[in-house]
Order: C-alpha cells, then structure tokens, then sequence
C-alpha cells in the first residue's frame, strides 16, 4: 500500500524507520509475548523494505539490465546470509544477534536525504497523471479542441492510479472477464511460490525426520544457503537466454522430481543419494522461489506491482508455515508433507504453461497494458497477410 500513494523512495525510508524501532523493541523486550509481538511487526517492516528495493530495482533498470542487476543483489543477499552465520557463531547471546543485524540499518536512514535515493520514474508519472485529474475539468471547458480532451482522459482513465487489489479482485468478480490476464497470471505465480517455499523442508531436514540421526543446526543451514547461492548462479546464466518461463518450468520439474525420489525410494538409497537428491531439491526449489519473484515483478503493471510482489511473497510464506507438520510423531508428517507438496508441485507445473514470457520486454504500466502478457494459444495457425486472389499476376 506504502509504495503505490506514497511512492518507492518514502516508502523505504519509512520501512526502514519501523525496522530499526522494532529491532530495538526486539532486543528490549521483557517477556516472551512482547517478543513475539514486536518480533512479527519487525518480520513485516523487513518485508516491505525488501518489495520496495525489488520493485524500485526493476523500475530503474533497462529491460537488458534488469536481470544483471536482479542477480547481484541476490549474490549480495547470499553473502549476507553467510556473513550472518559467522555472527550466530560468534555471538553468545540472542540479544546480541538481534542488535547486530538491526544496527547496520541505521547507516541505511540516510536515504531519506534528498538525491541518494532516486524515485522511481513510473511512479512519478502515475503520479503526476493523478494530480492532472483535478485539473481536467477546468482544462476541458478552457480547451478549443475537444479531440485531445478526449484523448487525454482516455490516457488518464487507463492509468487507473487507484486501483488496489481489494479492487481488482472486486472488478474481477462483478465484471467477470475484466482484467482475467492479470488475475491468471498472479495466481499462477502465487500458487508456485508457495509450493517452491513450502517444499524446501522436505529437504532440509530429511535425516532428522527419516533416519533419525539429525544433523547439526548450522550445517542444515549453510547447506541451504550454498543451495541458494548455486540457484542464483544459475538463474544468472541461463534466464536471459532460456527464458523465466522455461527456467521456472525446468526448475519446479526437477522440484517435483526430487520430491518424488526421496518419497517413493527413500528406504532403497544410500546417504550419499539422499544427500545429493536432497541437495538438488533446495537447489531447484530456490532457484523457482526466484523466479517467480522475478517473473511477477516483470509483468504485473506499475500501479499494482509492488501489492503483486507481496502477495507472492505472502503466499510463500504461507507454504512455510506448513514445517510442523513434519514434526508428527512415528514419521508421519514428513511423508504426508512429501505426498502433499510432490502432488501440488506437478500441478504447479502444468500451470507455469499458462504463463507469458517476459524477457527483455518493457514493464507494463497500466492494466491495459499487463492485459497484453498472455500466452498466445496453442491452436493458432498462421494466416497469410496477403489474400490469395489478390496476388499479382507475373505474366503483367
């Protein structure tokens, strides 16, 4: 809601204002239900930092920059979440881990000094159409020529800079087939993370749910996070030439594959099959978690990137709120997770080819416009431009 009325630049500086008062609640808080409370609206306020820098990232790049720069922040991440792992073995108390990840954010408050962070341009063009509504009327009766009063609010009604997505799916349902591309699309994605962030605990923790013997904290952790880091390399070197949506489809099949693998052959394999079986999981359930962030990102309009980009991040959180169920007792949860997740994760693979492809393509703007990503259908043939019996005659 912050990045569309406010923009992406005050949006972040307030994000990030809430950030550094949660963290220091966090780290002050007396009793365990205040931690719990001020450790939630601290997660939020993290999240809203990381959807404004992805959203303003990709609104301040070139379509052939796009990628390159989606990439390094990624690796940028990935070394933060190393670095992180340093501090944990570090640091001997909880306190001290949490006011060591929240002080740096403080040098991060400077961006609310005019010029260092840059709004992004489409915003401001939203923006500015908005203020020009006011105007209109005084406009249209002052105006000699009514053909451009015309089409000046037809530019202003396809903006929609109102529009939220309560809205959306409010039209969406009156109106039925109004806006049907953007809402497929969304769900799409939607329905994909959350299967890639849920499925990731099938391979996280299999020796402690399966063989019982369960490995140390710090190395499930930093074999997940070389597993993202790998994903991330990856992506960076096939996406732009493959495209997201055959990556996205290539990953969560070998998701699935691997899910299947460990679930129908798990008491046949060796420890050094189920650690590599469990390894290309997280690899590929990272790399479509990814994606999809990146995917929706390209191809939701401006004035509802930002909501789009959480909605997706939402639904991923979601799917990881479903590892306790791996905690029920005699084994069961794991293997229910596994049947779940590997059955939603085929079908997630049938709806990536509902997607478009977004390579290289300009970011849509208004919702006209995120209409126009669609997948052409797969029965259409190609015609002629010319008829047959107007083809020139050689003998003249």
């Amino acid at each position: 809601v912050f990045p569309r009325r406010l923009g992406r630049s005050k949006a972040l500086l307030i994000s990030l204002t809430l950030s550094v008062v949660f963290g220091v609640l966090v780290c002050v808080s007396p009793y365990p239900s205040v931690f719990i409370v001020m450790r939630f609206c601290l997660a939020a306020a993290s999240a809203g930092v990381y959807v404004t820098l992805y959203v303003s990232r990709l609104e301040l790049c070139e379509p052939s920059a796009r990628l390159v720069a989606t990439m390094l922040a990624g690796l940028m991440t990935w070394a933060g979440e190393l670095l992180l792992l340093a501090v944990a073995l570090g640091c001997r108390s909880w306190r001290g881990l949490l006011g060591v990840g929240v002080a740096p954010l403080t040098l991060f408050l400077s961006y609310g000094v005019p010029g260092v962070f840059p709004e992004s341009p489409r915003w401001l063009l939203l923006s500015e159409r908005s203020a020009d509504m006011n105007s209109f009327s005084e406009r249209r009766n002052s105006s000699r020529d009514v053909r451009e009063d015309e089409s000046f609010t037809g530019a202003l009604r396809r903006s929609d800079v109102h529009i939220t997505i309560p809205a959306l799916l409010m039209s969406f349902v009156l109106q039925g087939k109004k806006n049907r591309n953007i809402w497929k699309n969304l769900c799409v994605l939607g329905f994909t993370s959350f299967i890639s962030h849920g499925i990731s605990h099938c391979y996280s923790s299999f020796r402690g749910d399966v063989r019982g013997t369960a490995s140390s904290f710090y190395w499930t952790y930093l074999l997940s996070v070389c597993a993202g880091g790998g994903a991330w390399l990856l992506l960076w070197a096939t996406v732009d030439r493959c495209g997201r949506r055959g990556i996205l489809l290539l990953s969560m099949t070998m998701t699935g594959l691997a899910s299947l693998i460990l679930l129908g052959l798990m008491e046949y394999l060796s420890e050094t099959a189920i650690t590599i079986f469990s390894v290309l999981g997280l690899f590929s359930s990272q790399a479509t978690a990814s994606v999809c962030i990146l995917f929706t990102a390209e191809i939701m309009p401006t004035i509802i990137r930002g909501s789009g980009v959480g909605v997706v991040l939402a639904l991923g959180c979601v799917g990881r709120l479903s590892s306790p169920i791996m905690d029920l007792r005699n084994h069961y949860g794991y293997f229910l997770h596994h049947v779940i997740y590997s059955s939603l994760a085929l079908l997630a693979v049938l709806s990536i080819l509902l997607l478009p492809e977004s390579k290289r393509k300009p970011l849509p703007q208004t919702l006209a416009d995120g209409e126009q990503y669609r997948r052409p259908p797969l029965g259409r043939r190609r015609r002629d431009n010319v008829p047959l019996l107007a083809t020139p005659n050689p003998e003249t």
